[in-house]
């Protein structure tokens, strides 16, 4: 009888054991099912997740864009920012250029009407201009001597730039006056009997282009530069183009020979300003009295 209940017992306690180690089996795959469903899960939120915060093509675009503009326009003030200070640079330099001459003028002790111009041997990019000029002052209307000091050159942009200097030099006196109007007079007349081109001096002759190579051919004279003397135009259109070589004698040389003939066929009593002399009158331009 006890025989029969230990073994009944150890029946029980195996069922029981049995029992057990299959519940535990089922609660470990259970819980083995719910750590890969929280990893799958965890992993699709974690995929989410990185979805929404990554950027789209067209953010990417958009910002490139954006930091495209912001970039050229900085590129565009700091290119106009180096231009700038290139110009200021050019401007000083031609400002101490065109300095450098006024001051070679006032300190000269001898200055007459001219123009002179040249590089500056410092600055290559730069020109001058040094000019002695006479101009009358608005108020008094006397007659100065001014000059004018520029100098020029090529800015960043391909333009040309200027600095100029002005510097009144002395008032003129009468003997001096006379003496810069009979000059403009002259010149004036000078002008008036030179022709600068060939077709001119055909209208001037009343003949055709032509005719007028003929006469050169034929020996009629022209200035140095090349300008037609008006008065060897009448010597060959009063000869019809075959003057004698008498008259071909006749014709004008040079200016200076020019000058000097008309100086010595002037009206009497000289050029216009001469006859002003022992006038007493005052110039309207000069506010003198002629004496």
């Amino acid at each position: 009888m006890s025989n029969f209940y230990s073994r009944k017992m150890k029946m029980m306690c195996r069922s029981k054991n049995s029992d057990a180690s299959a519940v535990c089996r089922i609660a470990n795959l259970l819980c083995a099912v719910g750590d890969t469903y929280r990893q799958a899960r965890n992993t699709q939120y974690a995929i989410r997740n990185a979805k929404e915060k990554a950027f789209s093509l067209v953010e990417v675009l958009t910002a490139l864009a954006i930091l495209a503009l912001i970039s050229s326009s900085v590129l565009v003030v700091i290119n106009r920012c180096v231009a700038s200070a290139a110009d200021s640079a050019l401007r000083i330099q031609a400002f101490e250029v065109a300095r450098e001459n006024m001051e070679k003028l006032l300190a000269s002790t001898l200055v007459q009407e001219n123009v002179e111009y040249g590089e500056s041997d410092k600055y290559p990019d730069i020109t001058w201009q040094r000019v002695v000029e006479t101009f009358y002052e608005p108020i008094t209307a006397r007659m100065w001597l001014r000059g004018v000091c520029s100098a020029q050159y090529i800015d960043m942009e391909g333009q040309e730039q200027t600095v100029e200097l002005t510097h009144w030099l002395t008032d003129l006196t009468k003997e001096q006056l006379l003496d810069i109007m009979t000059r403009e007079e002259e010149e004036g007349q000078l002008a008036a009997q030179l022709i600068a081109t060939l077709e001119e001096a055909a209208e001037y002759a009343d003949v055709d282009v032509q005719t007028i190579e003929r006469w050169l051919e034929n020996g009629m004279l022209t200035t140095g530069d090349g300008s037609f003397v008006r008065m060897n135009l009448d010597i060959y259109k009063l000869s019809g183009g075959n003057p004698s070589p008498e008259d071909k004698k006749l014709q004008v040389k040079s200016e200076a020979e020019l000058i000097k003939l008309m100086t010595e066929q002037g009206k009497p009593g000289g050029t216009k300003a001469a006859q002003r002399t022992g006038q007493d009158e005052i110039d309207p331009k000069t506010g003198l009295t002629y004496e």
